[in-house]
């Protein structure tokens, strides 16, 4: 049986808008989404603001109900089971809030303990285990008020897990962390793969999808546009050649005319400081370098630089739907 089944779901915000004509305005969040995750699988959510992410996670954590379709987490409908969901589930989000500065990094997870109904006589093992997992044990008795962003995000993890659950929700756990910080927090996700643990991934940070899960959804404007492993979804873009162009003062001009040459599959502009970089995907044995110079015809151009495709490429390929 999978851990987690969702069949066609649906998600429509009804609201109403003006000041003296009262309009009901119907959003489609998400739109016939279908997937499933498999026992012990590290499972990735992934696309752009807006495209659906939160409010399936919601709905997967019983925050919220399916307009249509059915969900099932455990082998439970979370619209007719939740209080049977919530039990056997665990929920990370990213972000400081949600633990208390004032106590401990022990005495946190001591008073999650009770809450979740963890026996006393198995808190104390539990927590030692727990904070050994995500390297904080050298600062259980320090008040989380002195605590980096990311070694709060750590205890954020221990503290979802202590009543043992059997799939865990991680949305954007790493997001606002330094680079170090981010690091030491992929471990600590990839030792709930050590231990057998489902787990479900938010992240906007392509390199840590691709390091950590074994496969990956991608949401767009409510709908799955693709699905796979990391490879699979590499593979889309691998045939080909990634062209990076670093410019100044890039046009929407100057990107079509390098669009409409011949040998290119698509093209991404992205701000970067002062200058732009142009993303340029192109066709196997296509060689434009020389071509796509001449488009940008005056512009000053700081850098050119061929590479591999990545999980990123990928990804920006499927969501601007190129």
């Amino acid at each position: 049986m999978s851990i987690v089944e969702v069949t066609r779901m649906t998600r429509t915000y009804r609201t109403r808008t003006g000041a003296f004509w009262r309009r009901r305005q119907e959003t489609e969040a998400v739109r016939g989404v279908s997937f499933h995750i498999e026992p012990g699988e590290m499972f990735g959510l992934l696309g752009p603001n807006g495209a659906g992410k939160t409010t399936t996670i919601k709905i997967l954590t019983t925050l919220l109900l399916p307009t249509s379709g059915t969900v099932k987490v455990l082998g439970f409908d979370v619209a007719t089971h939740p209080t049977e969901v919530r039990k056997r589930i665990g929920y990370v989000f990213g972000g400081d809030r949600g633990l208390y500065d004032r106590l401990s990094a022990y005495d946190n997870l001591r008073y999650f303990a009770e809450l979740y109904g963890v026996p006393a006589r198995e808190q104390r093992r539990r927590i030692d285990r727990l904070l050994e997992m995500v390297d904080l044990s050298d600062r259980r008795h320090e008040r989380v008020e002195g605590f980096s962003r990311g070694m709060r995000q750590r205890l954020h993890i221990a503290r979802g897990l202590l009543h043992d659950p059997e799939i865990v929700f991680l949305d954007e756990p790493s997001i606002g962390i330094d680079p170090v910080g981010a690091r030491k927090l992929r471990g600590t996700v990839a030792a709930l793969a050590a231990e057998k643990k489902t787990v479900l991934l938010t992240t906007h940070y392509m390199y840590e999808a691709d390091e950590l899960c074994d496969r990956i959804a991608i949401i767009r404007d409510g709908s799955l546009v693709a699905e796979g492993t990391p490879l699979e979804l590499k593979s889309r873009v691998s045939q080909g050649k990634v062209l990076e162009v670093t410019v100044y003062g890039s046009s929407k001009t100057a990107a079509e005319r390098v669009r409409a040459l011949d040998g290119v599959r698509a093209v991404t502009v992205e701000d970067r400081d002062q200058a732009q970089v142009v993303l340029i995907r192109t066709a196997p044995a296509a060689e434009v370098t020389s071509a796509v110079l001449e488009a940008f015809d005056s512009l000053p151009v700081r850098g050119v630089l061929t590479r591999e495709p990545t999980l990123e490429d990928a990804y920006v390929e499927l969501v601007d739907g190129a």
